[in-house]
């Protein structure tokens, strides 16, 4: 079963407010095969649409969540099946760079010179993503910005605790104004406040960018995502709304939320959970 493009958007965007595109969705996913080494298929068969909002990939860990995401991010060419952003296939010859201009990318893990202060590591990024010259500084500028680093931004980067280095890492997969936004486990090492801030930050990108955040903090999901994509095992499991997870949860028990039982429910199997796709 598939959505419509507009239950994927925020409620406050209508599709008149949408610039006219020539693909129906910024990332399509038809039968998707993708390999980790040379025999484990870590996403085997994947149907999935996704357009304008913020997306949350949830699934246990092995799942293949973060092979998927870095198969969005054109890290990873498909084994099988076809994977095509912004209306380009991905699995074509070429170097994609024109495509990788639009899109943002946060790994879980990214390297970067301790030496740089966060403006010039942000500035590299720019610069590496081909924004225009004339454009970086303000374009560096908004994004410490938006991440709350404005103060820090003179400050090198081997001196930020591990919250403040995360931030930069979401500085830099913005800093291009992407089109595709791509963030894995984004809010590992952010405090309670730098958390809610990072979630406001996603409903604003939302309204005209399609975001996919891998997280395995339901919480995260409930408060800013517009969607959720539960994965395990390579393959999708549901797809729906916040509240339709949490309506397909079993019976209550103490210390669980709507949304931790329709997640537990869901991995159980289509027997023990309602709204499966």
């Amino acid at each position: 079963m598939t959505m419509g493009k507009d239950q994927h958007m925020t409620p406050s965007v209508s599709a008149a407010d949408l610039a006219p595109t020539s693909y129906a969705w910024e990332i399509q996913a038809t039968g998707l095969k993708v390999k980790v080494g040379r025999k484990r298929m870590a996403v085997d068969g994947l149907d999935l649409s996704l357009g304008i909002g913020v997306h949350g990939l949830l699934g246990p860990n092995g799942a293949g969540k973060t092979t998927l995401i870095r198969a969005l991010a054109t890290v990873l060419r498909p084994a099988g099946g076809t994977l095509e952003l912004l209306g380009q296939d991905t699995g074509s010859m070429g170097e994609h760079r024109a495509l990788r201009r639009r899109i943002g990318y946060l790994p879980q893990e990214f390297g970067y010179y301790k030496r740089f202060t966060v403006r010039e590591f942000v500035e590299y990024l720019a610069w590496l993503k081909e924004v225009p010259k004339k454009d970086i500084p303000g374009a560096v500028q908004r994004a410490v910005e938006r991440v709350g680093l404005a103060d820090r931004a003179d400050k090198r980067m081997k001196t930020l605790s591990g919250g403040m280095v995360r931030r930069v890492g979401i500085a830099q997969a913005i800093v291009n104004d992407p089109t595709i936004l791509l963030l894995d486990e984004p809010t590992v090492g952010l405090d309670p406040a730098q958390r809610l801030r990072f979630r406001e930050l996603l409903q604003e990108m939302g309204r005209d960018t399609c975001v996919v955040v891998s997280t395995h903090l339901v919480e995260d999901v409930a408060a800013a995502c517009t969607d959720v994509v539960l994965f395990a095992e390579g393959r999708l499991v549901f797809q729906g709304t916040p509240n339709e997870l949490a309506e397909a949860g079993g019976p209550e028990h103490v210390g669980d939320s709507p949304l931790e039982r329709g997640y537990t429910a869901l991995l159980q199997g289509p027997d023990q959970g309602r709204g499966t796709w």
